[in-house]
Order: structure tokens, then C-alpha cells, then sequence
């Protein structure tokens, strides 16, 4: 199966210590994996090195076998919504993703489409800082999609969205996946990432598990939530 993304032995050292140590898979084409981890466990450098943001210590990350800094149109490949991404709040919603259309070099018809699939057409005309945060969360996913990109990395894409959103963002990443995508999510939300995720990926620092859903659910007695405090606490003794 064709691998989107790859970590090889990726570290990355802050001062005198690892914020991410020997983090090691990959993200092939039709999958959704979960990252998960505590506040601090490098989630968040793990992706910003995968997406050019910052160099490894040592080892790598690359996207379609090669560094995301080395992409020709980068977001036709690769759509990225991180934490801290914000957006101008006084722009409206549709003129950031004309923005980002023209960053990523496309036509001017992929912002009404992404419009639609995050269903903020009705609010594209309102100002950025006058969203609700589950709408800039659902800006933010437009942002990502506007490439057409078959590898989608998104950082807390849950957060803030209400239950109608969490659905919609479930069944956008399973059709997403089953159309020959991929996507790379971190998530605190444990039982939604269970209903979406093939493969989870636990991390603090270093990884604690990597393998299929089942696989994680197993060491659980079934439940993603119990594996993961499992598998952190059998870390900690």
C-alpha cells in the first residue's frame, strides 16, 4: 500500500531534552491514524516536523518520500490545519480561503467547494472574529482541503465543534480515507477517534503502541479510552 507519510526514527531535542525521541511509522493511503498522547507528550512537534516546521535532531519525516519543504505546491499534496494556525479575524471567511487558494495555486472554484463541504457557505461573508470557535475550527479544515490534497494532517480537529460538527468531521474523514486519502489527527477525544481511526499511534516522547484500532482496543478490553490509560500507566511503573 502506498505510504502518504513516514517518521524514521524521528527526534527532535528541546535544550537538553527530547520533546519527541525515536518516533517511528507510517501513514499509507486509505487510512486514518490517530496520534495520542498528554499535554507535552510531542504531538505537536511530531507534526510540525512532518509539515517543514521545524528540523529534526535526528532521523526524518517526509511526506510522499520526500521533505513537505521540497514539494512543488505543497498543499495539493498535503492539506495542514495545526494549532496556532490562526486566521486574520478581520477577514472574512471567504477571503482567507481566497487567500489560500491562491497560496496553493488552484482555481477560484475550490473555495466555494470547500465552503460547502465545511457548510460555512451561508457564513462566508461574515467576519473571521465573529465565528464561533467550532466554526473557525471548520474554516480551518477548509484551509487544509483547498489543494485537493490526498494527505490531510490536522491537529485537535474536534475541538470546539458541536455534535452535528463531530459527526459531519467522522464521516468527512472516513469518505475521505475511502476515496484513497489519508489523514494524520492528533486528538484528546478519545471515543470519537475511536469511531474514525484504523490505526493509533500513543506517544510520550517515545511511542508506547503503534498498530491497528483493534489492536489497541484489545490491550483495553475493548475500549480505545481503557487501552490508552493501560498502556500509559504500564509506562510510568
Amino acid at each position: 500500500m502506498t505510504i502518504h507519510a513516514s517518521f524514521d526514527h524521528f527526534s527532535k531535542k528541546r535544550g537538553s531534552r527530547f520533546a519527541v525521541e525515536d518516533l517511528t511509522f507510517d501513514v499509507r493511503a486509505g487510512t486514518v491514524v490517530g496520534l495520542i498522547g498528554p499535554n507535552g507528550a510531542g504531538k505537536s512537534t511530531a507534526l510540525a516536523g512532518l509539515t517543514g516546521l521545524l528540523e529534526p535532531t535526528s532521523g526524518r519525516a517526509t511526506v510522499f518520500g520526500s521533505d513537505y519543504r521540497t514539494l512543488r505546491r505543497p498543499a495539493t499534496k498535503v492539506g495542514v490545519y495545526l494549532e496556532g494556525m490562526d486566521v486574520e479575524p478581520g477577514l472574512t471567511g471567504r477571503r482567507h480561503l481566497q487567500i489560500c487558494q491562491l497560496a496553493a495555486g488552484v482555481d477560484r472554484e475550490s473555495v466555494d467547494r470547500v465552503l460547502d463541504q465545511v457548510d460555512l457557505v451561508a457564513d462566508a461573508g461574515r467576519r473571521v472574529r465573529d465565528y464561533s470557535l467550532g466554526m473557525r475550527q471548520r474554516l480551518g479544515i477548509a484551509s487544509a482541503l483547498v489543494g485537493s490534497p490526498q494527505l490531510l494532517v490536522l491537529d485537535e480537529p474536534a475541538n470546539g465543534l458541536d455534535p452535528e460538527g463531530i459527526q459531519w468531521l467522522r464521516w468527512f474523514l472516513r469518505d475521505f480515507a475511502a476515496d484513497g486519502g489519508s489523514a494524520l489527527v492528533s486528538s484528546h477525544q478519545l471515543m470519537e477517534l475511536e469511531q474514525v481511526a484504523d490505526e493509533v499511534v500513543i506517544l510520550k516522547q517515545r511511542t508506547l503502541f503503534r498498530g491497528s484500532l483493534d489492536e489497541a482496543k484489545a490491550m483495553g478490553g475493548g475500549s480505545l479510552e481503557s487501552a490508552y490509560f493501560a498502556i500509559l500507566g504500564s509506562a510510568a511503573e
